[in-house]
C-alpha cells in the first residue's frame, strides 16, 4: 500500500519553500514596523471558545470544525481560525492590564473540513495579527494599511481593497430585521443553506456564491444605510483616513465576512481576475469578542492571510523571489585517502561560512561534476591522491570550465 497525504492537506516542496520565506520575511518585517509582537497558540483549544466566538450558528462550527473527545471525556476542536485563540490568551496572560492595545500578530496551521480546491486547504496556514484595547478607526485604518502594504512589498498587483461596515449590537438588529423581511419574499428560491441562515445567520445571505442566491444581493438593503449615530462617525472618519492614507478602496456591501463576532469595519483585499473565491486578505473589528469568551468589553480588530493562497497568486503573477541561499562548492573526492582529506575541507568550508556538499562516495569524476551542474553549485573542489600528497586541492569553475590547483591553506584563509 503507498500511502498520500490526506485529502485538503499536501506537502511543501522544497521548490516552493522559497515563496513562504519571502512570505514570512515581508510578514514579520511589517509587523515588527507596526510595533507588533509574535505570539504562538496550541493547535487544539477547548471546543467551547470557538462555539462561544465563531458562533454556534455558522457553517465552520456546524460542519467544518476537526472536533473530537480526548481520552479525558474532554471535547477539543483543531484550530479552524486564529483570532478567537489569540483572545483567549490575552485574557488568560493577563495582558488586558498590559498599556493598552496590545498588538500581537501570529503564524499558524488552521484546519477546516471543506472542498478542497485551488488555494484552499483542509489544513492551511495563516498569517494573521491582532489590535486589542483601541476602539478608534484610525487605528482600523492603520491595520487596512498595514494589509494593503503586505501585498505591495510581496510584489502583488491587479488587487483591490473592499470595505463595509455592518454595524454593531445597537444598529444590526434593524438591519437584519430589513434583510430577512428582503429575502423572505425571495426564500422559495434559496438554496437550502440559505434557507437556514434566514433565521440564524441572516448576513451570510449576502456571501452566498451559488448562481441563484448570489443575484438577489445587488439589491438587498445595504448595512451601511442602517448605521446608527455612532457606527456612522466610525465609518466616516474611517474612510477620511482612507483618503488621507492614499489607500485606493471600494466600497462592498456585500462584503460581511463569515464568523460571527465581526462589527463595525470588514475588509477584503482580492485579486481583480478572481474576486471573492480567491480573498487574500480578510479581516474586521470583534468589539464584542473578548466579552463573549468571558473578558470585560475589549475593542479589537486584525486580519488574516493565507500563506498558500498567497504562493499561488505569486505564481499566477510569476512574481521574482530570490533563492534562498545555496552551496557554493562541491568537494569531490576519489579514493579513501581522499575521502578521509575530503571531509575535513567541507568540514572547514563550513566553519568560514560558506556552504558546501561533500560529493558522492564512488562516483566517478564526471559523475560528481554532473551532480555539480545538477545542485546548480558554481564551483567544485577536486581531491584525488595527487592533491593528498600535496596537501593541495583543484578548484575549477563550473561556469567558465577554468581550473587551478591551491593549498590548503591559501584556499581556506581567502574563504
Amino acid at each position: 500500500m503507498q500511502f498520500r497525504a490526506p485529502r485538503g492537506a499536501s506537502d511543501l516542496l522544497p521548490q516552493q519553500q522559497k515563496y513562504w520565506r519571502h512570505i514570512e520575511r515581508a510578514c514579520v518585517t511589517l509587523s515588527q514596523q507596526y510595533g507588533f509582537s509574535r505570539l504562538d497558540t496550541p493547535v487544539f483549544e477547548s471546543s467551547g471558545l470557538f462555539d462561544r466566538s465563531v458562533g454556534a450558528g455558522t457553517d465552520i462550527v456546524e460542519k467544518e470544525t476537526y472536533t473530537f473527545a480526548d481520552r479525558g471525556g474532554d471535547l477539543l476542536t483543531l484550530r479552524p481560525e486564529g483570532t478567537a485563540p489569540i483572545c483567549r490568551a490575552y485574557l488568560e496572560h493577563g495582558m488586558h492590564n498590559l498599556p493598552q492595545p496590545v498588538r500581537l500578530y501570529y503564524f499558524c496551521p488552521v484546519f477546516r473540513y471543506e472542498r478542497p480546491q485551488a488555494g484552499r486547504y483542509r489544513e492551511h496556514h495563516q498569517f494573521g495579527l491582532e489590535v486589542l484595547g483601541d476602539a478608534d478607526p484610525s487605528v482600523d485604518a492603520e491595520v487596512v494599511e498595514l494589509a494593503w502594504r503586505l501585498v505591495s512589498r510581496l510584489g502583488l498587483s491587479d488587487v483591490s481593497l473592499y470595505v463595509n461596515s455592518i454595524g454593531d449590537r445597537q444598529c444590526r438588529p434593524v438591519y437584519l430585521d430589513a434583510l430577512r423581511s428582503y429575502y423572505r419574499e425571495r426564500q422559495a428560491n434559496l438554496c437550502p443553506d440559505c434557507q437556514q441562515r434566514l433565521d440564524r445567520n441572516a448576513l451570510r445571505l449576502l456571501d452566498c456564491k451559488r448562481e441563484g442566491c448570489h443575484q438577489y444581493g445587488d439589491d438587498a438593503p445595504r448595512s451601511v444605510d442602517y448605521l446608527c449615530d455612532d457606527c456612522q462617525s466610525h465609518w466616516d472618519r474611517l474612510l477620511q483616513y482612507l483618503a488621507l492614507m492614499g489607500i485606493p478602496y471600494q466600497v462592498d456591501h456585500r462584503l460581511v465576512r463569515g464568523l460571527d463576532y465581526y462589527t463595525r469595519t470588514v475588509f477584503e483585499i482580492q485579486p481583480l481576475e478572481e474576486g471573492g473565491q480567491s480573498t487574500l486578505v480578510g479581516g474586521g473589528r470583534y468589539d464584542g469578542l473578548i466579552e463573549e469568551i468571558g473578558g470585560r468589553p475589549t475593542p479589537g480588530i486584525g486580519f488574516a492571510t493565507g500563506l498558500e493562497r498567497l504562493t499561488l497568486n505569486l505564481q499566477r503573477q510569476e512574481v521574482p523571489i530570490d533563492e534562498d541561499p545555496s552551496p557554493q562548492y562541491l568537494v569531490i573526492n576519489m579514493g579513501q585517502a581522499a575521502r578521509e582529506t575530503a571531509l575535513d575541507v567541507a568540514v572547514r568550508i563550513r566553519q568560514q561560512g560558506t556552504g558546501a556538499i561533500l560529493g558522492s562516495a564512488g562516483r566517478s569524476l564526471k559523475g560528481q561534476l554532473r551532480q555539480a551542474n545538477a545542485l546548480s553549485i558554481p564551483y567544485v573542489v577536486i581531491i584525488g591522491d595527487d592533491e593528498v600528497a600535496a596537501n593541495s586541492i583543484t578548484i575549477r569553475d563550473m561556469a567558465t570550465g577554468g581550473q587551478e590547483r591551491r593549498p590548503v591553506p591559501e584556499f581556506l584563509e581567502q574563504l
